[in-house]
Protein backbone atom coordinates (compact mmCIF):
# COMPACT_ATOMS: atom_id res chain seq x y z
CA UNK A 1 0.00 0.00 0.00
CA UNK A 2 1.17 3.33 -0.61
CA UNK A 3 -0.13 6.97 -0.40
CA UNK A 4 0.98 9.89 -2.40
CA UNK A 5 2.69 13.18 -0.39
CA UNK A 6 2.08 15.88 -2.87
CA UNK A 7 4.76 18.67 -2.38
CA UNK A 8 7.02 21.16 -4.06
CA UNK A 9 8.02 18.52 -6.93
CA UNK A 10 7.73 15.88 -7.64
CA UNK A 11 4.94 13.97 -5.79
CA UNK A 12 6.91 11.07 -3.07
CA UNK A 13 5.32 8.06 -2.92
CA UNK A 14 5.09 6.23 1.04
CA UNK A 15 5.71 2.59 1.46
CA UNK A 16 3.91 1.39 4.24
CA UNK A 17 2.23 5.05 5.24
CA UNK A 18 0.64 3.19 8.14
CA UNK A 19 3.39 1.85 9.87
CA UNK A 20 3.66 3.22 13.26
CA UNK A 21 6.76 4.87 14.43
CA UNK A 22 5.81 6.52 17.39
CA UNK A 23 4.04 3.53 19.46
CA UNK A 24 2.65 5.58 22.92
CA UNK A 25 1.29 8.65 20.08
CA UNK A 26 -0.11 6.18 17.22
CA UNK A 27 2.02 8.29 15.24
CA UNK A 28 2.59 6.86 11.69
CA UNK A 29 4.74 6.98 9.07
CA UNK A 30 2.02 8.90 6.90
CA UNK A 31 1.72 11.60 9.40
CA UNK A 32 5.20 12.00 9.62
CA UNK A 33 5.47 12.77 5.84
CA UNK A 34 2.68 15.20 6.46
CA UNK A 35 4.54 17.07 9.27
CA UNK A 36 7.64 17.19 6.95
CA UNK A 37 5.43 18.75 4.04
CA UNK A 38 3.67 21.27 6.05
CA UNK A 39 6.56 22.69 8.24
CA UNK A 40 8.79 22.72 4.51
CA UNK A 41 8.13 26.61 4.40
CA UNK A 42 9.22 27.27 7.90
CA UNK A 43 12.03 24.60 7.90
CA UNK A 44 13.84 24.80 4.58
CA UNK A 45 15.31 28.49 4.95
CA UNK A 46 17.67 26.79 7.93
CA UNK A 47 18.78 23.57 6.48
CA UNK A 48 19.17 24.44 2.72
CA UNK A 49 22.50 23.62 1.18
CA UNK A 50 23.88 22.26 4.51
CA UNK A 51 25.34 18.70 4.63
CA UNK A 52 22.72 16.61 6.57
CA UNK A 53 22.97 13.70 8.69
CA UNK A 54 20.18 11.43 8.82
CA UNK A 55 19.08 9.68 12.48
CA UNK A 56 16.22 7.31 10.56
CA UNK A 57 14.28 4.51 12.84
CA UNK A 58 12.56 2.23 10.23
CA UNK A 59 10.75 -0.09 12.56
CA UNK A 60 9.82 3.29 14.43
CA UNK A 61 11.51 4.79 18.00
CA UNK A 62 10.48 1.87 20.12
CA UNK A 63 13.70 0.14 18.14
CA UNK A 64 17.10 1.37 17.80
CA UNK A 65 17.79 3.48 14.35
CA UNK A 66 21.10 4.63 12.90
CA UNK A 67 22.87 7.43 11.60
CA UNK A 68 23.45 7.87 7.84
CA UNK A 69 26.01 10.87 6.97
CA UNK A 70 26.58 9.42 3.41
CA UNK A 71 23.96 9.92 0.60
CA UNK A 72 23.37 6.05 -0.42
CA UNK A 73 23.82 5.50 -4.42
CA UNK A 74 20.19 5.05 -5.44
CA UNK A 75 19.10 8.73 -3.96
CA UNK A 76 16.71 10.12 -6.43
CA UNK A 77 18.20 12.34 -9.14
CA UNK A 78 16.15 14.96 -8.25
CA UNK A 79 17.90 15.49 -4.79
CA UNK A 80 20.88 17.71 -4.40
CA UNK A 81 23.86 16.32 -2.74
CA UNK A 82 27.05 17.91 -1.93
CA UNK A 83 30.66 15.95 -2.30
CA UNK A 84 33.35 16.69 -0.47
CA UNK A 85 36.54 16.08 0.61
CA UNK A 86 37.18 14.50 4.51
CA UNK A 87 39.72 15.97 6.53
CA UNK A 88 42.70 13.67 7.38
CA UNK A 89 40.89 10.97 5.86
CA UNK A 90 41.73 10.94 2.40
CA UNK A 91 38.55 10.07 0.89
CA UNK A 92 35.79 11.87 -0.79
CA UNK A 93 32.18 11.66 1.53
CA UNK A 94 28.62 12.89 -0.02
CA UNK A 95 26.23 13.78 1.55
CA UNK A 96 22.68 15.06 1.51
CA UNK A 97 21.45 18.76 1.10
CA UNK A 98 17.74 19.16 2.04
CA UNK A 99 16.20 22.24 -0.51
CA UNK A 100 12.89 20.67 -1.05
CA UNK A 101 9.65 19.53 0.56
CA UNK A 102 9.91 16.50 -1.61
CA UNK A 103 13.80 15.56 0.07
CA UNK A 104 11.89 16.44 3.62
CA UNK A 105 9.06 13.49 2.53
CA UNK A 106 11.54 11.05 0.75
CA UNK A 107 13.40 11.36 4.19
CA UNK A 108 10.29 10.51 5.91
CA UNK A 109 9.79 7.74 4.21
CA UNK A 110 13.35 6.36 4.59
CA UNK A 111 12.31 6.46 8.51
CA UNK A 112 13.68 9.74 9.15
CA UNK A 113 12.70 10.81 12.26
CA UNK A 114 15.77 13.65 13.52
CA UNK A 115 17.96 15.67 10.95
CA UNK A 116 21.43 16.88 11.68
CA UNK A 117 23.21 19.68 10.23
CA UNK A 118 26.25 20.93 9.70
CA UNK A 119 26.97 25.04 10.58
CA UNK A 120 28.20 25.86 7.41
CA UNK A 121 26.56 25.54 4.07
CA UNK A 122 27.70 23.69 0.82
CA UNK A 123 29.27 26.65 -1.12
CA UNK A 124 31.98 27.39 1.84
CA UNK A 125 32.25 24.48 4.12
CA UNK A 126 35.14 25.87 6.31
CA UNK A 127 33.37 28.93 6.91
CA UNK A 128 30.13 28.27 9.23
CA UNK A 129 27.30 30.83 9.63
CA UNK A 130 26.08 29.69 12.74
CA UNK A 131 27.88 29.55 16.02
CA UNK A 132 26.14 27.10 18.61
CA UNK A 133 26.26 26.90 22.31
CA UNK A 134 24.20 23.89 23.35
CA UNK A 135 22.78 24.49 27.22
CA UNK A 136 22.31 21.38 28.81
CA UNK A 137 21.40 21.06 32.49
CA UNK A 138 22.42 18.04 34.96
CA UNK A 139 18.54 17.01 35.53
CA UNK A 140 15.80 18.10 34.33
CA UNK A 141 15.43 21.90 35.74
CA UNK A 142 14.45 24.04 32.78
CA UNK A 143 14.37 26.63 34.80
CA UNK A 144 18.19 26.70 35.43
CA UNK A 145 18.42 26.09 31.21
CA UNK A 146 16.51 29.76 30.99
CA UNK A 147 18.54 31.53 33.81
CA UNK A 148 21.13 30.19 31.62
CA UNK A 149 20.10 31.10 28.16
CA UNK A 150 19.12 34.94 29.51
CA UNK A 151 22.62 35.45 31.30
CA UNK A 152 24.60 34.19 27.88
CA UNK A 153 22.02 36.54 25.76
CA UNK A 154 23.18 39.08 28.43
CA UNK A 155 26.76 38.45 28.01
CA UNK A 156 26.28 38.50 24.14
CA UNK A 157 24.43 41.81 23.86
CA UNK A 158 27.06 43.24 25.95
CA UNK A 159 29.52 42.37 22.90
CA UNK A 160 27.27 44.16 20.32
CA UNK A 161 26.10 40.19 19.39
CA UNK A 162 22.90 38.96 18.70
CA UNK A 163 21.22 35.15 20.04
CA UNK A 164 18.54 33.34 18.53
CA UNK A 165 17.24 30.62 21.23
CA UNK A 166 15.91 27.52 20.37
CA UNK A 167 14.41 24.48 22.44
CA UNK A 168 16.04 21.16 21.83
CA UNK A 169 13.56 19.40 22.26
CA UNK A 170 15.14 17.35 24.74
CA UNK A 171 15.85 19.06 28.21
CA UNK A 172 18.32 22.20 27.18
CA UNK A 173 18.61 24.78 24.54
CA UNK A 174 20.37 25.98 21.64
CA UNK A 175 21.73 29.78 21.50
CA UNK A 176 22.91 30.84 18.38
CA UNK A 177 24.36 32.69 16.69
CA UNK A 178 24.34 34.10 12.72
CA UNK A 179 27.94 34.76 11.60
CA UNK A 180 28.72 36.54 8.42
CA UNK A 181 31.04 33.64 7.55
CA UNK A 182 34.52 35.62 7.50
CA UNK A 183 36.05 33.28 10.21
CA UNK A 184 36.73 29.81 9.57
CA UNK A 185 36.22 26.95 11.85
CA UNK A 186 38.59 27.17 14.15
CA UNK A 187 38.96 30.46 14.55
CA UNK A 188 35.03 30.13 15.71
CA UNK A 189 35.46 27.32 17.82
CA UNK A 190 38.13 28.96 19.56
CA UNK A 191 35.93 32.18 20.38
CA UNK A 192 33.29 29.97 21.37
CA UNK A 193 35.31 27.98 23.85
CA UNK A 194 36.67 31.39 25.62
CA UNK A 195 33.58 32.85 25.65
CA UNK A 196 31.72 29.93 27.61
CA UNK A 197 34.48 29.46 29.88
CA UNK A 198 34.09 33.21 31.52
CA UNK A 199 30.91 32.71 31.33
CA UNK A 200 31.30 29.57 33.29
CA UNK A 201 33.89 31.01 35.40
CA UNK A 202 30.78 34.12 36.09
CA UNK A 203 28.51 31.74 37.79
CA UNK A 204 30.62 29.11 38.85
CA UNK A 205 28.32 27.37 41.52
CA UNK A 206 26.01 26.91 38.22
CA UNK A 207 27.81 26.75 35.20
CA UNK A 208 30.57 24.35 33.88
CA UNK A 209 32.35 23.75 30.67
CA UNK A 210 34.03 20.53 31.89
CA UNK A 211 33.63 18.06 29.06
CA UNK A 212 33.95 14.92 31.41
CA UNK A 213 30.56 14.15 33.07
CA UNK A 214 31.69 13.24 36.05
CA UNK A 215 33.36 16.60 37.11
CA UNK A 216 30.27 18.44 36.22
CA UNK A 217 28.55 17.61 39.68
CA UNK A 218 25.09 19.23 39.08
CA UNK A 219 25.68 22.63 37.02
CA UNK A 220 24.44 23.46 33.77
CA UNK A 221 27.20 22.23 30.91
CA UNK A 222 27.57 24.79 28.30
CA UNK A 223 28.85 22.80 25.30
CA UNK A 224 30.52 24.87 22.80
CA UNK A 225 32.53 21.81 20.89
CA UNK A 226 30.20 21.43 17.91
CA UNK A 227 31.47 24.60 16.66
CA UNK A 228 33.62 22.43 14.89
CA UNK A 229 34.21 21.27 10.96
CA UNK A 230 32.39 18.50 10.21
CA UNK A 231 30.33 18.53 14.02
CA UNK A 232 26.38 18.80 13.60
CA UNK A 233 23.13 20.00 15.62
CA UNK A 234 19.53 19.19 15.07
CA UNK A 235 18.07 21.06 12.57
CA UNK A 236 15.63 23.38 13.61
CA UNK A 237 11.90 22.21 13.39
CA UNK A 238 13.04 18.54 13.23
CA UNK A 239 11.44 15.75 15.50
CA UNK A 240 13.56 14.28 18.34
CA UNK A 241 12.54 10.11 18.56
CA UNK A 242 10.86 10.87 21.98
CA UNK A 243 7.38 10.14 23.33
CA UNK A 244 5.36 12.74 22.23
CA UNK A 245 7.26 13.40 19.14
CA UNK A 246 8.62 16.89 20.61
CA UNK A 247 10.22 18.98 17.90
CA UNK A 248 13.52 21.29 18.47
CA UNK A 249 11.69 25.02 17.77
CA UNK A 250 13.20 28.35 17.09
CA UNK A 251 11.12 30.83 19.86
CA UNK A 252 11.57 34.42 20.60
CA UNK A 253 13.17 35.91 23.67
CA UNK A 254 9.55 36.64 25.09
CA UNK A 255 8.31 33.40 24.16
CA UNK A 256 11.20 31.59 26.00
CA UNK A 257 10.10 32.82 29.26
CA UNK A 258 6.50 31.37 28.96
CA UNK A 259 7.52 27.68 28.42
CA UNK A 260 8.09 25.13 31.12
CA UNK A 261 9.99 22.56 28.93
CA UNK A 262 12.28 22.21 25.76
CA UNK A 263 9.16 19.48 24.61
CA UNK A 264 6.48 22.45 24.44
CA UNK A 265 5.97 22.09 21.00
CA UNK A 266 5.74 18.87 19.20
CA UNK A 267 4.90 17.44 15.66
CA UNK A 268 1.22 18.25 16.13
CA UNK A 269 0.92 21.59 17.47
CA UNK A 270 4.17 23.40 16.27
CA UNK A 271 2.67 23.75 12.29
CA UNK A 272 -0.70 25.81 13.76
CA UNK A 273 1.86 27.65 16.25
CA UNK A 274 3.96 28.81 13.25
CA UNK A 275 1.71 30.04 10.67
CA UNK A 276 -0.28 31.93 13.81
CA UNK A 277 3.11 33.63 15.21
CA UNK A 278 5.69 32.85 12.20
CA UNK A 279 9.09 31.75 11.81
CA UNK A 280 10.73 34.09 15.14
CA UNK A 281 14.42 32.99 12.86
CA UNK A 282 12.79 34.22 9.79
CA UNK A 283 15.74 37.33 9.69
CA UNK A 284 18.19 35.26 11.73
CA UNK A 285 20.51 36.23 8.40
CA UNK A 286 19.99 39.88 8.28
CA UNK A 287 21.75 39.99 11.75
CA UNK A 288 24.71 37.60 10.99
CA UNK A 289 28.00 39.20 12.79
CA UNK A 290 31.92 39.18 12.37
CA UNK A 291 33.13 37.69 15.53
CA UNK A 292 36.29 39.93 17.12
CA UNK A 293 39.34 38.60 19.96
CA UNK A 294 37.38 38.67 23.56
CA UNK A 295 39.43 40.37 25.99
CA UNK A 296 42.14 37.94 28.01
CA UNK A 297 41.05 36.79 31.53
CA UNK A 298 42.51 39.45 33.98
Amino acid sequence: MTAPVTTDSPTVELSHPDKVLFPDDGITKQELADYFRDVAEFMLPHVRDRPMTLQRFPSGIGEPGFFQKEAPSYLPEWMDTVTFALRDEGREQRQILCNSAATLAYMANQGTITQHVWLSRADRLEYPDRMIFDLDPAEEDFGIVKFAANTLRAKLKHLGIPAFPMTTGSRGLHVVVPLDRSADFDTVRAWAAEFARKLAWSVPDSFTTELRKESRGDRLFIDYTRNAYGQTTVAPYTIRAKKGAPVATPVSWDELEDLESSQAYNLRNVVKHLREAGDPWKDIDRHAVRIKPLESKK
